[in-house]
């Protein structure tokens, strides 16, 4: 709830010591495995919150300016995305395994896609789906939480693959842009069908051959019991899961087993250093050539990151949740 959080004023030390980087948050990714970070213990109730390497704090993707720097990585005017923390500042000192990429800001795209469709969430639904769930065309593939900011870039990629594609969602305007922007060949509200087993059934009567999974739960369970042999799942996310709200997925093991179905994790630092230059290339490509379509959702000012946050769970967002900060 909103009510769990609150905004405090703190003084930022402007001169960054030797090595340290000086960062104005400019956007701010907000996404649902924050939740889950926050219940598992890595940032406590009315803990102070700082930003170094080891303190624990509320963190996600961002991208912003550097004012001011020590480091010779980065100057000041360069404009970077990478982990910074819920703040209008962020005092960050580089190290082998936390950095900062840069940011062409005189590209032909927003800011704010470099934390989304060109950030991790897009990184995280091409390596998922392609790396991970190889699709053929004519495969057939279902997305959950297709509206979601993910799962409406798989649904995309997975359609000029060549496959047919079917997503749900929660309401009946995020079921028509699934259909009338997005391209998914067909799509459903899953709060209208209680018995999901059945439903997915009925959109995929030959089966499914691959599942990206954001919800988990029950989704997950009917997901496996329509796959098809040699099935593929990436579990991206289990949104149903995170609160308590629902129960948690009992998947059929036999039906794993005897279908030979193969179900991985995905987390989008798998794919980033290897695959993150020619993701890039690919997706922007996409982008100019209007077969990509970017949905952004976004709040403004760091005192609306606890609303923008809670959205993610009473399914008010539509494709990337950002909070504009300057």
């Amino acid at each position: 709830m909103e009510a769990d959080f609150e905004v405090k004023e703190q003084t930022t030390r402007w001169s960054p010591d030797s090595g340290e980087v000086l960062v104005k948050n400019l956007y701010l990714s907000i996404d649902p495995y924050q939740h889950n970070r926050m219940k598992r213990g890595a940032v406590l109730p009315g803990q102070v919150i700082t930003h170094n390497n080891l303190s624990p704090r509320i963190v996600s993707y961002a991208v912003g300016e550097v004012v001011a720097s020590a480091s010779p990585e980065y100057a000041a005017g360069d404009m970077v995305a990478g982990v910074l923390g819920w703040e209008d500042y962020t005092l960050f000192k580089p190290s082998p395994t936390a950095r900062m990429s840069k940011v062409d800001a005189s590209a032909s795209f927003p800011l704010s896609y470099h934390i989304g469709v060109l950030g991790t969430s897009g990184m995280t639904a091409y390596g998922g789906l392609f790396e991970v769930c190889k699709p053929a065309k004519g495969e057939k593939v279902f997305v959950s939480a297709a509206a979601g900011s993910i799962g409406g870039l798989v649904g995309q990629f997975a359609k000029l693959a060549g496959c047919y594609v079917v997503g749900c969602a929660g309401t009946k305007a995020k079921v028509d842009l699934l259909k009338d922007k997005l391209g998914f060949d067909d799509a459903f509200n899953y709060k209208e069908d209680p018995d999901l087993k059945s439903a997915l059934k009925r959109y995929f009567p030959d089966g499914i051959d691959i599942y990206f999974d954001n919800v988990g739960g029950e989704m997950l369970e009917a997901a496996l019991a329509n796959m098809n042999i040699y099935g593929r799942v990436a579990v991206c996310g289990v949104i149903s899961e995170y609160t308590g709200a629902g129960r948690r997925a009992v998947p059929d093991m036999l039906d794993v087993i005897y279908k030979r179905i193969t179900i991985r994790g995905i987390y989008a630092w798998d794919f980033m250093p290897k695959r993150f230059a020619e993701f890039y290339g690919v997706i922007s490509d996409w982008i100019r050539q209007g077969k990509v379509q970017v949905i952004e959702d976004v709040s403004d000012g760091l005192e609306n990151v606890p609303a923008a946050f809670v959205e993610l769970f009473t399914g008010q967002n539509v494709g990337k949740k950002l909070v504009k900060l300057a």
